[in-house]
């Protein structure tokens, strides 16, 4: 069937010309009247004559005959090929599957307040369908799935720090191939892997990178042909790296909490050194707007348990961040009392809350 071809419609009366074609499925009919009807190919067939007309067209569907209607058959000229699916130029040592996961903040200047951006970044020959996914307790959610095209990135969402509790687990599932040549197979990418949600908070977690002109928090999914991590895991040695990591993290003596005591009150050093690695670039709004967001956090973590005790390190200072913490204490979380923590076990500058 080409261009110019006179055909008539099998399911109703009536036919035409043929003007043009709508991908590989659909045929654009021009009507006696100058309209262009698109049509499913599997629905018209080509006529020698203009036995199209509605005279021919109700005797021939009215026909008992079981002789079978001839068709010619379907094709399709190179150039509309190529302009279904351009060809995708290949780069040389692209034949290793490399796909990563991007984060992007959408203004670095501002970083305690700016939302970010995720992409999927394809940096192989292969066309990669992917599902991306964050988990929900013991389920998972899907964010996003779609196609990644050979050497490109793919923007997936965009998310707020409110979004980041649902980050801290993830899963990727990809499966790659090319199109109209031979390939080499690749097994199925499926890994699961944990984002650390304090690195958004971090100036210097954000790397120059080749995939984007801003700086960019990049997890390697695939790495020339190696999943960067599996469903497969050595238990002992992920205890080990837990313990190394918690042992890492763990506040100066004067804040060492003990696990047997219950009672124990909860010590969070909100000094910008101690929540930051770096400060280089922000602003003191925007320290002292993120020291507030880690009041808060604490806050509504532990606020449902009655008769604990929190003990905030803010510092003497300026007394801005005191006067801040008292006026969430004061209006957000009522219910609440507080008074200065000790000093002979916390210094000067550290308010005990206690929840009620």
């Amino acid at each position: 069937m080409k261009i110019g071809d006179k055909v008539r419609f099998l399911s109703e009366t009536g036919g035409g010309v043929v003007s043009g074609f709508q991908g590989k499925n659909i045929v654009l009919v021009e009507d006696e009247d100058g309209f262009q009807i698109p049509t499913a190919i599997t629905d018209v067939v080509v006529v020698s004559e203009e036995n199209y007309q509605v005279s021919s067209m109700v005797k021939d569907l009215n026909s008992k005959s079981d002789e079978p209607v001839e068709r010619k058959e379907t094709s399709y000229s190179q150039e509309e090929e190529k302009e279904d699916y351009p060809e995708i130029e290949e780069r040389q040592g692209g034949d290793l599957l490399s796909v990563y996961l991007a984060f992007v903040p959408v203004d670095i200047k501002e970083l305690s307040k700016t939302r970010f951006e995720a992409y999927i970044v394809n940096d192989c020959n292969y066309y990669i369908n992917y599902a991306y996914y964050s988990a929900v307790g013991a389920a998972h959610r899907l964010r996003s799935e779609g196609v990644v095209e050979p050497n490109t990135k793919l923007f997936i969402e965009e998310f707020s720090r409110d979004d980041l509790e649902l980050l801290q687990r993830v899963s990727v599932q990809l499966f790659s191939y090319k199109l109209r040549k031979d390939f080499i197979l690749k097994a199925p990418i499926d890994v699961r892997f944990r984002i650390d949600v304090t690195k958004f908070y971090k100036l210097h977690t954000f790397k120059e990178n080749e995939f984007f002109e801003q700086l960019a928090l990049i997890y390697p999914i695939v790495e020339n042909d190696k999943p960067q991590r599996g469903f497969k895991v050595d238990a002992e040695k992920l205890k080990q790296e837990m313990m190394s990591k918690v042992i890492e993290d763990l506040p100066k003596p004067r804040q060492e909490i003990k696990k047997e005591d219950p009672n124990a009150p909860i010590v969070i050093d909100l000094h910008a050194s101690e929540l930051l690695d770096s400060t280089k670039g922000l602003k003191s709004s925007d320290i002292l707007n993120y020291q507030l967001d880690v009041f808060r956090s604490t806050m509504e973590k532990y606020k449902k348990l009655q008769g604990k005790k929190i003990i905030f390190i803010h510092g003497k200072g300026e007394g801005v961040l005191r006067h801040a913490i008292i006026h969430e204490l004061t209006y957000r979380y009522k219910k609440c009392t507080y008074q200065d923590a000790s000093f002979r076990e916390y210094g000067f500058g550290a308010t005990q809350v206690n929840i009620k």
